[in-house]
């Protein structure tokens, strides 16, 4: 899509954190630099458990006196429920925002509209909102959370077109982007199986958070096998979780799709063997074409 548009994302939540201990509250939880998020800046960031698996992403950006959490809607109740089990003393509020809504703006000059910087994570604040190209990967485009009962005419005004959310979806999965539980199984997937490092969702100066131990070693010491990647489809679509084969045997998980664009989490040495034995990986009745991102260093 070249020209700037707007989806109004029902799938996501704000989860608002506030109180003056809040920087060191999230900073000691989440795998990214809190300590950078400002007027002028956007974090894309995980939370993980002790033993290093994920259990939810999310973009945190600043608004008035605190924060606001993008997270997923239909698991927003169980980030707060966690989070909050780490508050003890801390000066923290932790409470939903349901008059606040998440819209994602696309297309060739979407931030440009939204008189965003150009690289990742610039933020700004919009009509009573605040606004911020994704952290992750500028091309992805911006990000808007917004008074829910003018996201959409704020967005209008800014000189975007509404578009179904399907539309954003096919670009995220062009990308390589995961869009959290729809690609990452909480308590059992690894952060650098799903791009985190390369994406900005690692800050390995920051210092320790929750789950540390284990992504760092993975990093170190190359443990990583599998990636997430994005697949053609030649076929039906497959469900999420349904087994990619290779020559009979296992060569990976389907994992979100769209139409004929899908991503899958692929064992790395079956891809080069499909590639390097002109063999096809199957999922279901289908078959995949897996296709490096831009972005990626594997």
């Amino acid at each position: 899509m070249s020209k700037p548009a707007f989806a109004i994302l029902g799938s996501r939540a704000v989860l608002a954190v506030g109180g003056e201990d809040r920087v060191a509250f999230l900073q000691g939880l989440v795998s990214t630099d809190v300590a950078s998020v400002g007027a002028a800046k956007a974090i894309h960031t995980a939370f993980l458990t002790a033993q290093g698996k994920y259990l939810h992403d999310f973009f945190i950006a600043a608004l008035g006196d605190g924060f606001v959490l993008d997270c997923e809607a239909a698991r927003a109740e169980d980030l707060k429920k966690r989070l909050s089990i780490y508050r003890l003393r801390s000066k923290v509020t932790i409470d939903m925002r349901p008059d606040l809504a998440v819209a994602a703006v696309f297309g060739a000059g979407g931030a440009q509209s939204l008189s965003l910087a150009s690289e990742a994570g610039a933020a700004g604040p919009l009509d009573g909102g605040v606004a911020f190209v994704d952290p992750r990967l500028a091309d992805a485009g911006a990000r808007a959370i917004l008074p829910a009962d003018s996201a959409a005419a704020t967005l209008d005004a800014a000189g975007l077109t509404a578009r179904p959310p399907s539309d954003y979806d096919r670009l995220r999965l062009a990308l390589g982007l995961p869009d959290g539980s729809r690609d990452l199984v909480p308590e059992k997937s690894i952060l650098l199986e799903n791009g985190f490092d390369e994406l900005n969702g690692v800050d390995w100066d920051k210092g320790c958070f929750l789950g540390q131990e284990l992504t760092a070693r993975t990093h170190y010491r190359g443990l990583v096998k599998k990636r997430l990647m994005p697949v053609e489809i030649d076929g039906p679509l497959p469900a999420a979780g349904t087994p990619v084969m290779l020559d009979g045997k296992d060569a990976g998980e389907m994992r979100s799709g769209e139409g004929s664009l899908g991503l899958a989490l692929l064992r790395l040495e079956a891809v080069e063997r499909a590639e390097a034995e002109d063999l096809a990986l199957t999922v279901g009745e289908a078959r995949l074409a897996p296709k490096k991102p831009g972005w990626a260093s594997f």
